[in-house]
């Protein structure tokens, strides 16, 4: 049965959460720019859900356990979500999206969240089903979980602000500072 637009009771996702669902007349939406979401189901259930997270940024060598624990969290509370809904881990398929570059110059945190994401299916013998990953532009994502159904609405480029040059000091001479003892600020 085909639904119009207007039909689908839309579940927002937004970063830091995790929800399951499944009814045939959901669709799951979340907005990304270097955050990833991962679409997982188990198609035969007819149940699926979404995630969205961001690993924060590194502070020093030893963090990478710390700040993968983010994702790591977001992760099994989907998984585990979707097996409380009747999955079975056997089953599950996923769908990742997101990890752009959106910002140049700085670290390339959209590649650490797609690299996270990928290893944890593989650690987790979870299929790999597809989606996109990585680029420089934003990402709409409406995700179908009774159906497996994903689509994907890129956003238009964020081009960066010119950073404002630096104009040269101007040097004026200055009146000479007397030395009677006084201090003189300017």
């Amino acid at each position: 049965m085909s639904r119009t637009e207007g039909n689908w009771r839309r579940v927002h996702i937004i970063q830091g959460e995790a929800k399951v669902d499944s009814g045939p007349d959901v669709v799951m939406t979340t907005l990304l720019g270097s955050c990833v979401a991962a679409c997982i189901r188990d198609p035969a259930a007819g149940v699926g859900g979404m995630n969205h997270f961001l690993l924060p940024g590194d502070s020093g060598a030893g963090s990478n356990v710390q700040s993968e624990s983010y994702g790591l969290y977001l992760m099994e509370l989907l998984v585990n979500g979707l097996l409380k809904k009747g999955a079975r881990r056997h089953a599950l398929e996923a769908k990742l999206f997101g990890g752009a570059r959106t910002v140049g110059g700085l670290s390339d945190i959209g590649a650490k969240n797609a690299a996270f994401a990928k290893r944890f299916l593989e650690m987790e013998g979870i299929t790999y089903a597809g989606g996109d990953l990585g680029g420089d532009q934003g990402r709409r994502i409406e995700y179908w979980p009774h159906t497996g159904r994903a689509r994907q609405i890129l956003m238009e480029k964020t081009t960066e602000a010119p950073r404002p040059k630096m104009a040269a000091p101007i040097l004026r001479a200055q009146p000479p500072v007397s030395s009677g003892g006084d201090l003189e600020l300017f």
